[in-house]
């Protein structure tokens, strides 16, 4: 047996977490595992926040292709929710091109939506309305404040810090 290697420093986690997913995403004709990682990153949060990509569908290549032939790009498959798919659909040279600027090259030339749910982990979060009393707070607290919409913001801020993360 080899003896244990020592580590001078502890070893971050997300060092790991990329050998252990780029199998997985492999299988869905993903390369790597930074476009779903960095979704919202390439796309903007409004857009990650009702679509996900599914996998990266790329066209056969014959068995003699020549060495120097061009790839032909992949179509990105994503999962979009509702309604939103008829605006992802015209958003989509737009999209292309963030993720091929993200990829570093023309990987995907066309994309393709199926309508449906998202995954837990992408839905996005539903915020409470704030508390009552913690709002009257805020408001006061917030009064000396002359533009009204800065305000009002602050005051829905303050009521949502007054109520804590645990909602209390």
């Amino acid at each position: 047996m080899a003896p244990r290697q020592k580590y001078s420093k502890p070893v971050p986690l997300a060092d790991f977490v990329r050998a252990a997913v780029d199998p997985v995403l492999a299988r869905q004709g993903f390369g790597e595992s930074s476009l779903i990682l960095h979704w919202d990153d390439i796309v903007g949060e409004r857009v990650a926040a009702c679509s996900e990509p599914i996998k990266l569908q790329w066209p056969p290549r014959p068995a003699k292709r020549p060495p120097d032939a061009v790839v032909e790009p992949a179509t990105l498959v994503l999962r979009v929710s509702g309604a939103m798919a008829l605006e992802i659909q015209h958003m989509g040279p737009v999209l292309i091109e963030r993720v091929n600027s993200h990829l570093g090259w023309r990987a995907v030339g066309k994309l393709a939506i199926r309508q449906g749910p998202l995954s837990k982990a992408n839905r996005p979060a539903r915020i409470a309305p704030p508390d009552p009393q913690a709002l009257a707070e805020a408001e006061k607290a917030a009064e000396d404040v002359e533009d009204e919409d800065l305000r009002k913001a602050l005051a829905r801020l303050g009521a949502r810090a007054l109520r804590g993360p645990a909602g209390r």
